[in-house]
This record gives structure tokens, C-alpha cells and sequence, in this order.
């Protein structure tokens, strides 16, 4: 994807710098001049997971993403990169994900013929907190998109973590904490052990269970007995199966269904981001924050529109904290960059 920002005059600025966030859905590059000075150049690719991502897969999405930022003409110009990217750490020169990003990274660097003094590895969450204004470099990051993460961040290294511990041990709060909250919320309206929720139908609806099994329409799904015990038996027959056969981490992608169905004043759903929002108001009160101090937050779930957005606000401030919103770690990374070159 090529933008309008790549056609700018390679006179302007003679040296620049690259930053990069790679996250667990997609690659975003940045060009920037070197000293000061917005965006010249953006491209976008495919997921750049660390740990997740094939080497020679992440190495293309990366290729890719820096190609359609970085004009050929000024390929010779890049002195700096910074990459933030997902599943790497800065804790150890081996850590794994570093290792496997940095090798990535410079292949794809190779590839296009670009030759930076510096090729920097952050974790994507140093690059998101150093994406606020100011680029600051100590405080608090919380995370919650696709997984969730909280963060203490101390001269712009991570240095002390609560949750984030994968689909499988924790996340609590995330995206996928919220669409696995929905399936079971909907399984228990199914076998008689919960409340009434528009969840059932919605989600039995995305998942592809067949329409004559699915509830009626809130607010009384109930109505009339349609929803008789052996529907309710074939609607559950239907659900798991679709469920186990898809990696667990797409429950993430029905986190939306509970966003509106709490707009719609479902109860069972709204009840469901209450308890995501305290979950991640938890994992910043482990880090023992400090009134006033800077946190910094990210994620699809914390956005302008984000359904968490609101709640969590408002449990941060009874901790004296201000959440400091930011989209993305790409230009953080371009501050990185900047910092590693010595600008």
C-alpha cells in the first residue's frame, strides 16, 4: 500500500530514520527526517509477531512494510531503524524474539538496500509508551488489544510486568479474554446455568450455527418456548465444534459482538467489560503506581471509540493516574531511532 506521504522531495531532508511497529496483525514502517519533522513515508504489511511469525515470513512482511515507506531514491539515506515489535524483549542480548526480529529485520534491510549506522530491537510496547507526547521515557504502559499487559517502564526498557501471559494463562481483560467470556456466557444461557443475553444468537450467528437453532430476539429470547431444550442441545452441538476447530486466539474477533451488545443495554454483556476493565485496572495496581505518574495506553480495546475506554478511565483516576492514549508504537519507534542515532 503506497501512501501519498512517499512523495515527498528526497531534497528536503538528506538523512532519515525508519521506525517500525510490529504487532501480532499487522507491520506498519515509518520514514522520517533524522533531526525533527512528520512522516514522509508509511507502508503496511502482515503480522510481525516475534515468536509467532515464521522467520522467512516476517522477514517478507517487513520487506514489504519498508519498501512501500522508503522510496528507492532515498534508501541510501536511512542511517537509523527501530523496530517494536511484538513477542521481542530487550531483558537479555539472546532473548529469542530479539534474536529472531533483528535477524528478520536485517535481511530485510539487506534485501532493499538499506545500510543503517544503527538497527535497533525494542519490545512493542517500549515503542507504544515512547509514541506519547513528549516522548517519555519512564512510567507505566497498559496494553489491551488482542491479549492485555501492563508495564513499568524505566529509561525506556521494560522493566517490570503484570499479566500478558498468553491466551492460555492470562490475558485477563483482553480481546480474547472478552470473546471466550461471550461463547461461555452464551453456552450457559444454552444449558439453563445463566441469564437471558443477546450474546447466544450473535455469537451463534458469527460462528455459523444454523438460524433454526438460534434463540429469539432479546430482550425475551425465550419467547413463546421456541427456544426449547433439544434447540437449545443442537445449538450447543453446533457452537462447540466451531469453536475448538479455530485457533483460540479468533475468540479475540468476537469481542465486538459484546461492545454492541452492551450498547444495546444487554446486561450479561455489559457485566462482561466491567469485569475486563477491573481486571485491567489490577494488573496496574500490581505495578504499585504512583499518583500522577505517567501511564500510557494502547490497544483497540482503549481507543477513542474503544468499549473499555470509558470504564477504565474512570477506575485509573480513583488511582490518581490519567490514561495518556496513543494509536500505535510506529512513531515511537521513529523517536527510538532518533535517540539511537544520537539526534
Amino acid at each position: 500500500m503506497n501512501s501519498d506521504l512517499n512523495q515527498s522531495s528526497p531534497g528536503e531532508a538528506r538523512a532519515y530514520v525508519v521506525g517500525l511497529d510490529a504487532g501480532g496483525t499487522r507491520t506498519r514502517a515509518v520514514l522520517a527526517p533524522l533531526g525533527d519533522g512528520q512522516p514522509e513515508g508509511e507502508g503496511v504489511s502482515g503480522p510481525g509477531n516475534a515468536l509467532t511469525v515464521p522467520g522467512p515470513q516476517l522477514t517478507e512482511h517487513l520487506a514489504e512494510a519498508l519498501a512501500h515507506a522508503v522510496p528507492a531514491e532515498l534508501r541510501g539515506h536511512v542511517v537509523a531503524v527501530a523496530g517494536g515489535f511484538a513477542g521481542a524483549s530487550r531483558t537479555a542480548p539472546d532473548e529469542p524474539g530479539r534474536v529472531k526480529a533483528h535477524a528478520a529485520l536485517t535481511v530485510a534491510l539487506s534485501r532493499l538496500g538499506i545500510s543503517a549506522d544503527t538497527v535497533e530491537i525494542h519490545s512493542d510496547i517500549e515503542a507504544a509508551f515512547a509514541a506519547a507526547p513528549g516522548n517519555p521515557a519512564d512510567g507505566l504502559a497498559l496494553v489491551a488489544g488482542t491479549g492485555a499487559v501492563a508495564v513499568r517502564i524505566t529509561s525506556r526498557a521494560c522493566a517490570e510486568t503484570a499479566g500478558g501471559d498468553g491466551w492460555l494463562l492470562g490475558d485477563d481483560g483482553s480481546g480474547f479474554w472478552i470473546g471466550r467470556e461471550a461463547v461461555r456466557m452464551a453456552l450457559r444461557m444454552a444449558d439453563g446455568r445463566g441469564g437471558p443475553t443477546g450474546l447466544a444468537a450473535s455469537v451463534g450467528r458469527e460462528l455459523g450455527v444454523p438460524e433454526d437453532v438460534l434463540p429469539g430476539e432479546m430482550p425475551d429470547p425465550y419467547a413463546g418456548g421456541a427456544w426449547t431444550r433439544a434447540r437449545r442441545e443442537a445449538y450447543r452441538m453446533h457452537l462447540l465444534p466451531a469453536v475448538m476447530n479455530r485457533p483460540p486466539v479468533q475468540l479475540a474477533l468476537l469481542a465486538p459482538l459484546v461492545a454492541e451488545a452492551a450498547r444495546h443495554d444487554d446486561a450479561v454483556a455489559a457485566g462482561i467489560l466491567e469485569t475486563a476493565a477491573d481486571h485491567l485496572t489490577g494488573a496496574v495496581r500490581a505495578l504499585e503506581p504512583r499518583p500522577g505518574e505517567r501511564i500510557v495506553v494502547t490497544g483497540g480495546l482503549l481507543g477513542d471509540d474503544g468499549p473499555l475506554t470509558e470504564p477504565l478511565t474512570a477506575r485509573l483516576r480513583t488511582l490518581g493516574l490519567t490514561p495518556d492514549p496513543v494509536a500505535d508504537g510506529s512513531l515511537g519507534a521513529v523517536a527510538l531511532a532518533r535517540l539511537g542515532y544520537g539526534s
